[in-house]
């Protein structure tokens, strides 16, 4: 169906070259026919938690930390264990199982494959040895062979099938030349490809994704570490990655139960009303499952302070765009502990970035500049796709027409109310989290 709406304003016929970007750490899973075995088990379900702790400690903390840059969380290769547990004959019916874009591409191609990136956000990835960790699928208990063979991230893998040419009017032959997960793939899109570069997104989750040359991890795993799309063994490349679960499906969830009447810039508007730091009024975003840098924990959305005299709905509409840039301002601190600094931050005009009052806010209380480009991460993957065919010599003349539209600086005069209102915010969840 997604195609088919593309289909209706441009012409497929014309498709020389496919990107893929998807959410990144779900799991699918496909018999020798490539049927799914069963639904995907997507990035935010929190039910391999409990296996994820098992692995780390099975396998050993400084294993983990040293080969894996993460604990195996909740992420790809414990969902398959947790389906492999709770859903034995499930699972005896698993050929290969995949990302969600390596599911996509098989769709296209009939190719059944994954990327050494797409390895790594499933810990399946050993950084100390440069190759995949079968020692996780071991101590799992997964044969090797239900493990697609890798393809590069940005380079042609397979191509279209004629089915496909005649389901879509996607000319037969064409190659998927990219595919990256959703927030590899937003950094790639902003042109953060190199050490030091800070890409960020404010979507139904957030994140804050670092690049560098150094594999470092996080020892309570509340940031991870993966291989970016432009790694190679020469050059090595990780991205460090922060992410949020509670973001914009928080400031939706607003949307629909307090100001199901607005638009999201009469939202804005109305939660510019209010002063800095909502009259004390605190929002506490973690509401859609477990959280990476909470440890794995789900806390729950809250609203703290509630003064049902003096608070009404602007305030509740203020206090969730400052609640999310907390949430933020958290996590960045937690990436300052293992050496990042993010005092120049790149994203796009998009998501919660079209909030001036968000936008200020964060920039404010993480005390940094934030950058906002012209693209997206579909304009992302097309650039990828086009760099893996071969019609850019390099990343630098992919980006040549990347331009900017707007630099946020902090905002003086909210610097002190927003350090309090952070401070208050701050010690609340602490105590959610003891």
């Amino acid at each position: 169906e997604g195609v088919n709406d593309v289909a209706s304003v441009c012409e497929l016929s014309k498709v020389v070259s496919i990107g893929i970007s998807y959410q990144m750490h779900g799991l699918v899973a496909v018999d020798r026919d490539l049927k799914p075995v069963r639904d995907a088990i997507i990035w935010c379900d929190s039910r391999a938690v409990r296996t994820g702790a098992d692995a780390l400690e099975g396998i050993g903390y400084e294993q983990c930390m040293s080969r894996l840059l993460n604990s195996p969380g909740n992420f790809t290769a414990s969902k398959l264990a947790w389906v492999k547990e709770n859903e034995p004959d499930v699972y005896e019916r698993v050929w290969k199982f995949m990302l969600p874009g390596d599911y996509i591409a098989m769709r296209l191609t009939g190719g059944v494959a994954t990327t050494q990136s797409g390895l790594s956000e499933q810990i399946l990835w050993d950084f100390q040895a440069g190759c995949r960790a079968d020692f996780v699928a071991d101590w799992f208990g997964f044969d090797h062979a239900l493990i697609p063979e890798t393809v590069p991230s940005i380079g042609k893998s397979f191509a279209t099938t004629r089915e496909i040419e005649s389901l879509l009017g996607i000319p037969a032959g064409t190659p998927v030349s990219y595919r990256a997960g959703d927030q590899p793939n937003n950094a790639f899109s902003l042109n953060v490809l190199e050490p030091g570069e800070i890409a960020a997104t404010a979507g139904t989750s957030g994140v804050v994704y670092g690049v560098t040359d150094v594999p470092k991890a996080d020892a309570e795993s509340r940031v991870n570490t993966f291989l970016h799309v432009n790694s190679t063994a020469a050059q090595p490349r990780y991205g460090v990655l922060l992410c949020i679960n509670g973001v914009g499906i928080m400031n939706s969830w607003v949307h629909r139960n307090v100001a199901p009447q607005h638009s999201y810039n009469e939202m804005n508007s109305l939660a510019e009303t209010v002063p800095v730091g909502s009259d004390g009024l605190r929002i506490i975003p973690f509401g859609n499952g477990a959280e990476r840098m909470l440890g794995n924990r789900s806390t729950g959305a809250g609203i703290v302070g509630l003064d049902l005299v003096r608070h009404d709905r602007n305030h509740v509409l203020r206090a969730v765009q400052e609640g999310i840039a907390f949430s933020f301002r958290y996590g960045i601190d937690v990436m300052k502990e293992i050496g990042l600094r993010p005092n120049v931050i790149r994203a796009g005009m998009a998501n919660l970035f079209l909030s001036p009052l968000f936008r200020h806010t964060l920039a404010t209380v993480c005390d940094a500049r934030i950058e906002l480009l012209d693209t997206d991460g579909a304009l992302g993957a097309a650039r990828g796709a086009a760099l893996g065919a071969g019609f850019y010599r390099d990343a630098s003349d992919a980006f040549a027409t990347l331009g900017s539209v707007g630099l946020v600086e902090p905002v003086p005069d909210w610097k002190e109310p927003l350090e309090d209102a952070y401070g208050g915010w701050k010690a609340r969840l602490e105590e959610e989290l003891k």
